[in-house]
Parts: structure tokens; sequence; C-alpha cells
């Protein structure tokens, strides 16, 4: 089982989509999101087309491909970025068959690097929705300090929720 990422590519944006898209209500609110507050498809993939064009210190989003055995599986991605500081930290395992197998620990511990390095972060955020247990569990184990739990709206795709928030600061372990 080989473990790989890299930056997203153009031909990556509509897998990135699609996995919002065709998801099912159930599963979309099980991560916080509402299958109804999800952008039209073409308008999404067109937002992701000129985001992918930006450079770094213009970028609203940036995506991480996570590979398994050269296959794209999930993704990573960040937003709310504030070059030269902070930004706020989504993980995604596209498919059932690969979720619950520690891959996620796996594929940040290649990922969170590109982050700081591309970005020049000294701080990233990641708040997952509180009864989405993989997302809060992982953030432990890779090193994230536990800050608080809270209610907040965390993105445009989300319903008002509570959510756990996460921190790593540059210099912790396993940031370079």
């Amino acid at each position: 089982m080989n473990l790989t990422v890299r930056e997203m590519q153009l031909n990556d944006i509509k897998k990135i989509v699609d996995y919002f898209v065709f998801a099912d209500t159930k599963f979309l609110l099980g991560m916080g999101a509402d299958k109804s507050k999800l952008p039209n498809r073409e308008d999404w993939i067109n937002k992701l087309e000129i985001e992918y064009r930006k450079p770094y210190k213009a970028k609203e989003f940036y995506y991480i491909i996570w590979l398994l055995d050269n296959k794209a599986v999930g993704h990573s991605n960040i937003n709310n970025i504030e070059y030269g500081k902070l930004a706020t930290m989504h993980l995604h395992l596209w498919k059932t068959n690969t979720r619950k197998k520690g891959l996620g620990l796996n594929f940040l511990r290649k990922t969170i690097p590109y982050y700081f390095k591309n970005f020049k972060l000294q701080k990233l955020i990641c708040e997952p929705y509180s009864k989405n247990i993989a997302p809060n569990k992982i953030m432990l184990k890779y090193g994230f300090e536990f800050v608080r739990t809270y209610e907040t709206k965390p993105g445009f795709i989300n319903f008002y929720q509570e959510v756990n928030r996460y921190e790593l600061n540059k210099g912790i372990k396993n940031v370079n």
C-alpha cells in the first residue's frame, strides 16, 4: 500500500466537487454539511479552476490530493488563508472502503508540511463537526492542541453546529 500526496491538478477538480455534489444527504450531515447549501456544480468547478491558477499569496483555497497506489482517494484543503499567518484545514477520504484504516493520519503527515511551507504558516487550524468522530481523533493523534468546543457555521456548505477547535503551531512535531 503506497500513500502519496500531491498538489491538486486541473483534472482533480471534478473529483473534488463530485465528492460533495453526489454524496447522499445523510453522509453530508455526518460531516456537518448541508446538501442544500452546496454551490451549483459548474459554478463550483469554475471557482476551483480560477483558484488553481492563482499564486500562493492570492489563493482562497488550496488542495492536496491523496493517492493510494497512485489512485486519487481523497483530499485535504485549506481556506481562510492569511498568508504568513494561519489557515483552516479540512480532510476528506472519498470512498467508504478507505475510511477507518488509519489512512487519514498518514496522509496528513505528508500533507501538512505543504501548508506550512507554501503558505509560510505559523498556525494551522482545524474545526471538525464535534459529532464527526474520525477527524477529531486524527487531530489529537497528529499532535494538534485541543483549544475549545463552540457553536458556529464553519463554512458556506455547513449548517450551524458545535465544532471542536484544534490548532497546530509551527515548530511542533511533524511540522517543518
